[in-house]
């Protein structure tokens, strides 16, 4: 060993003492506000259907209307290759993984609509139907199996605006009474707030979810929901400052999600109907704002969703499957990893377009998280945030079933828990895990 390097310094220990207690706020104001991601599943969609709409059998019956589709339009895989442009090394694969799918788990998210999807009703008739859908979803977790039973379900209530308030937390507090006394609020319980203008619009919300756990005796922030980002004042508020922002402060770490309305904020800017789609530039616009925003938090961004539906002859379904294909696969590369899905004729093209991606990208990830972990170098030098993105990357395929655990194991030699340990970090830990 050669001579060992004679170490100098010249600040007091009290100096760096000073200026770790004049950071002490600040430290926990990063640990307050950006948590980082809370490591629990993303569903790669959300499917709305009408509070009348829904009923026990409603998942399979999208799987097996999806499967139909599938059956009817790209029986094979070769089909669907066609359709969609996939490599010939890709299709066998990602047409029977979708297939699969749709037989296994056809819904990942579903919300049951009583805002713009279910629209002005009798009281009787929304109470009704409200109460119908907690027994519903109750039913559905404590016998359901995954073919019709979403790992995430839950209500979207009416908005905060003074026409429909009422009314909407009449029906919030219908379902969820109606779940606590079924035995219970489920784990995959997700709440979907509309229309929001106002950070105080939040703040109501929180109010009332910590009324209603006051009542029940659940655990303080038991309770989260989503936020829908579908008016322009959502994004800029009156002094130019980003509203987004400050709804996810004001949501008391309860938020969940920033869902983006494709159709309500185009119109609200103005944009025409034939327009109005969520690669619009208003519309990203509005989704990198809400994903800077959201950056940290915990709260995940979703995308919105396309109105061409894919029915009719077999040019018009592949039309629109196309289209929405090319949406999926365009917002999966923007980092939106979730979006909205009106019709089960959309299912395949979710799933086909989720799939191709996670499968497209799965060798070179894995084999750049491998040689992270094993400090083996290669032609491309990642960083500790890098290993992060790519153990995230990896975890995400698994969860929806484009990837699967034994063959990540084999090729990263990383298991789920070394999986979750690349992608937990903190900032402030990404340096310990380089070394």
């Amino acid at each position: 060993m050669g001579q060992q390097e004679k170490v100098a310094t010249s600040l007091a220990g009290a100096v760096s003492e000073g200026v770790s207690a004049s950071l002490v706020s600040v430290d926990a104001e990063l640990a307050r506000r950006y948590p980082g991601d809370p490591g629990t599943r993303q569903p790669v969609h959300t499917v709305y259907v009408p509070g009348d709409v829904f009923a026990a059998g409603t998942v399979r019956s999208w799987g097996d209307q999806a499967l139909a589709a599938l059956d009817e339009h790209a029986p094979d895989a070769a089909s669907l290759a066609a359709v969609l442009g996939l490599p010939d090394g890709l299709a066998e694969d990602v047409h029977a993984r979708v297939r699969a799918k749709l037989e296994r788990e056809p819904v990942e998210d579903l919300r049951i609509d009583f805002e713009d999807g279910y629209g002005g009703r009798g009281d009787a008739d929304e109470d009704e139907a409200a109460a119908r859908a907690a027994r519903l979803v109750s039913e559905a977790y404590a016998t359901g199996t995954p073919a019709g039973t979403p790992p995430y379900m839950g209500i979207r209530m009416k908005c905060m605006e003074a026409a429909v308030r009422d009314r909407g937390i009449r029906t919030l507090d219908i379902f969820l009474t109606g779940l606590m006394n079924a035995g219970g609020l489920p784990d995959g319980l997700v709440l979907t707030l509309p229309k929001v203008t106002y950070a105080e619009q939040v703040a109501a919300m929180v109010r009332l979810l910590e009324e209603f756990e006051k009542a029940h005796g659940l655990d303080a922030g038991r309770i989260g929901f989503e936020i829908q980002i579908e008016t322009s004042q959502a994004i800029l508020a009156p002094d130019g400052t980003a509203t987004v922002a400050r709804m996810i402060d004001a949501a008391e770490g309860r938020a969940t999600g920033l869902h983006y309305g494709t159709f309500d904020y185009s119109a609200c800017l103005g944009v025409s109907a034939a327009y109005q789609a969520s690669d619009h530039p208003a519309a990203d616009h509005a989704k990198a704002i809400m994903q800077v925003a959201a950056a940290g938090t915990g709260v995940r961004v979703s995308d919105g969703s396309t109105n061409v539906l894919p029915v009719g002859s077999t040019a018009k379904v592949h039309d629109a499957w196309r289209l929405h294909y090319g949406l999926t696969r365009r917002a999966l590369a923007r980092a939106y990893y979730q979006g909205w899905d009106m019709h089960p004729g959309h299912l395949p093209t979710r799933y086909a377009a989720v799939f191709a991606f996670y499968r497209e990208g799965f060798e070179q990830a894995a084999a750049r998280l491998s040689a992270y972990a094993n400090h083996a170098g290669g032609d491309v030098m990642d960083e500790p945030a890098t290993a992060k993105a790519l153990s995230s990357y990896l975890l995400r395929g698994i969860d929806c079933g484009a990837l699967d655990n034994a063959e990540v194991l084999r090729l990263t030699g990383l298991d789920r828990a070394d999986l979750d340990g690349f992608a937990a970090p903190r900032r402030g830990d990404l340096t310990a895990t380089a070394q």
